[in-house]
């Protein structure tokens, strides 16, 4: 079984400013740092940091050896990534003092997906592997049909959450990974557990996991419902915790590990993240994380119930 990321490559440029910039309104930033990033890269880092062999697939630019670089360096495999004439993706991050971010995307290379490049890339996968996808590429909607032709097991992260979702097949997809903001997006609901339990109703074939900032996460599958806290730290910066949170997840599925221990390890990952300036760079290897041992008061807010809706 082998996992395949079809996912962006972006040059993250992160501004350090007091807040973040309202309309009409000229903010001096208080600093300027360039990381590697990209929901794609990010969590196909994070897999392979986790000790996963991940391959990953996408565009980047002439502009865009040093995202290649870094795919290298931290293990992915990178046969699938080309180069494509338009400049790479990049992001416009501004970062506050209490390490929350605001995110301005320009897809370039990303968006230059082909059918064509598609069909090449998954010529190489079959029946039974994983495939990994977020929303900041082209051709989602066939990627996703010829996965699932092809009789892969599709994971999507449905972020950002916009018209190319609503294209898309997503009786297709065996497990989502999102957060409220997309969660409310998908189903209309705002409360987490209407949240999950309208998931369900929609694809009930699929397992779910929904991401709350400082509420934890929860895990359904149709028959149970496991939630997890977080692990306190000081945060430096948000930019990566999703992207961290979801490929240390997927690592401890592959590897066979509880749902419980899936999501714990997950946290314990996406604590250490936070506590770091930058995307790509603020992800753990797998050594710091079962290392991870500081706030364990917060298992006390694991457990599972019955997967039972809400009146």
């Amino acid at each position: 079984m082998k996992i395949l990321n079809f996912g962006s490559l972006n040059l993250d440029y992160v501004y350090t400013v007091d807040h973040m910039a309202a309309a009409g309104e000229t903010l001096a930033s208080e600093g300027l740092q360039v990381f590697c990033g990209g929901k794609g890269l990010n969590q196909s880092i994070a897999l392979a940091k986790a000790g996963i062999g991940v391959y990953h697939a996408g565009l980047i630019g002439k502009d865009g050896e040093n995202l290649l670089q870094a795919c290298r360096d931290a293990g992915v495999h990178t046969a699938y990534i080309e180069e494509a004439v338009e400049k790479t993706g990049h992001a416009i991050i501004q970062v506050d003092h209490s390490g929350q971010n605001c995110i301005l995307l320009y897809g370039g290379a990303n968006r230059n997906i082909t059918k064509e490049f598609v069909d090449r890339v998954l010529a190489d996968f079959a029946e039974g592997d994983l495939l990994l996808l977020q929303n900041e590429i082209s051709q989602l909607d066939f990627i996703i049909d010829r996965a699932y032709e092809k009789g892969m097991e599709i994971i999507l992260n449905p972020s950002p959450y916009d018209e190319n979702i609503g294209r898309c097949d997503l009786s297709k997809v065996s497990l989502f990974l999102l957060n409220e903001i997309e969660g409310n997006q998908m189903t209309g609901e705002t409360d987490p557990d209407r949240i999950l339990d309208r998931l369900q109703e929609m694809y009930p074939g699929a397992e779910a996991v929904l991401t709350l900032g400082s509420g934890g996460s929860v895990y359904q599958d149709g028959k149970q419902r496991i939630r997890q806290g977080i692990f306190p730290v000081q945060v430096a910066d948000t930019t990566a915790a999703g992207d961290t949170f979801t490929g240390y997840f997927l690592a401890s599925r592959m590897e066979g590990r509880s749902a419980e221990e899936c999501l714990r390890r997950a946290s314990r990952a996406a604590a250490i993240a936070v506590s770091r300036a930058g995307a790509a760079q603020s992800i753990p290897e797998r050594e710091e994380v079962d290392a991870f041992t500081i706030s364990e008061e917060a298992s006390e807010y694991c457990f599972t119930r019955p997967n039972q809706s809400r009146e």
